[in-house]
């Protein structure tokens, strides 16, 4: 996974758990504290993949990554329908879609995750992302 595709959190950690990871990564155990964290983020989705599988299912979320392209949005317009976007994962919507495109063609956007647009379709679709 390239860089760019990573999304950056900010997290607080007391100072014994700090130091605890500090010693691990000192010892070989992990490459840097970001290493640690990461493989800890993804044993916890691991231990939860089964409830998280039946939630999808069951709200009809997509899992992982789903782009829209202008042609997309052009047929689901020409259709006349809305797409009601819910992602687990990533959400993007190419550069070539204008802010008018995007909002004729989606009715709502849910994202767990992370959500790519251009600045003018975010803008346009705000009162139409769900917050999460």
């Amino acid at each position: 996974m390239a860089a760019s595709d990573l999304e950056k959190i900010t997290i607080n950690v007391a100072p014994v758990d700090l130091g605890q990871i500090d010693l691990l990564v000192r010892e070989g155990f992990y490459q840097n504290r970001s290493d640690f964290i990461r493989t800890a983020i993804r044993n916890q989705v691991s231990v939860h993949a089964e409830s998280v599988r039946q939630t999808v299912s069951r709200r009809e979320l997509v899992l992982g990554l789903q782009h829209y392209s202008a042609r997309d949005l052009e047929a689901v317009r020409a259709a006349g329908e809305r797409l009601e976007i819910k992602v687990v994962g990533l959400a993007s919507i190419a550069d070539d879609v204008d802010a008018e495109l995007a909002r004729a063609a989606i009715g709502s956007i849910t994202v767990l995750g992370a959500f790519r647009a251009s600045r003018e379709v975010k803008a346009a679709l705000a009162d139409k992302i769900q917050s999460t």
